[in-house]
């Protein structure tokens, strides 16, 4: 009778531990961390594996050590050139350390974010509109390593950051196309230009060759003569060179 009162007894208390025991289990994976609290204060840092937080007197916060993306949202920004853009981003981070992380920031991820959008707001500030679009990978560069170096109380790394898209105002949008087919005008009259003056030089060059050779205008015109001749719709006005009627000049006086 004893026995089976003991037995009653002892039942609960081993069901109770068992349950506290199998609540006390934790997973971590491979890919996270466990930090460990002992009546609030912080006790060390639960590898992967299986692992054990009594309860009540011990909590624990799971932190994922993967790279993570956060998309930087539309900022409006003002340039140094007073030129007002909408610039966004995205933004790469992995907690390097679980325990800063949790300890030295609320929300790590969201002041990160917050962090982010800021600093590429002061960045775009300080450079001019074409430095913008020209320099992207540079500008993405400064803003990496002001977030990083700013983050590190938190045990944030930065990977990298990268500007997506800028947006400019619809007036500045037909004034740098307006600007460009400008450009494109001026090529085409240079490029123009040049052409004409290397044809100049090269017409001069032929002329003088021409000139110094005995008989090679005459022959230059029977080409032309002959090149147009093979055609019969062509109707021909014939002009007798001067050196022609020189040359005739020389038989009379003969």
């Amino acid at each position: 009778m004893v026995n089976l009162l003991l037995f009653g007894l002892l039942n609960p208390i081993v069901i109770a531990v068992i349950l506290i025991v199998l609540a006390s289990l934790k997973v971590v994976k491979e890919y996270e961390r466990g930090v460990r609290f002992t009546l609030g204060k912080y006790t060390g840092m639960m590898k992967p594996g299986l692992r054990m937080v009594i309860p009540v007197i011990q909590s624990w916060e799971r932190v994922d050590l993967r790279v993570k993306a956060v998309d930087v949202p539309d900022q409006d920004c003002i340039t140094k050139d007073n030129v007002s853009v909408r610039v966004n981003a995205v933004l790469y981070f992995k907690v390097a350390e679980a325990e800063k992380a949790i300890i030295g920031v609320e929300n790590y991820f969201y002041a990160t974010s917050q962090l982010s959008q800021t600093t590429m707001r002061d960045i775009v500030g300080e450079v001019t509109l074409d430095e913008l679009l020209r320099e992207r990978d540079e500008i993405s560069k400064k803003i990496k390593m002001i977030v990083d170096k700013a983050t590190d109380p938190w045990g944030i790394k930065v990977e990298s950051v990268d500007l997506k898209h800028v947006e400019l105002p619809d007036n500045m949008k037909r004034t740098m196309a307006k600007e460009a087919e400008s450009e494109r005008e001026k090529r085409a009259v240079i490029i123009k230009a040049e052409g004409e003056v290397m044809a100049a030089n090269n017409m001069s060059k032929a002329a003088t060759m021409l000139a110094k050779a005995p008989g090679a205008l005459h022959l230059r015109t029977l080409q032309s003569i002959n090149d147009m001749s093979s055609d019969q719709s062509n109707t021909i006005v014939f002009a007798v060179p001067l050196e022609i009627l020189k040359s005739f000049e020389g038989f009379a006086k003969k």
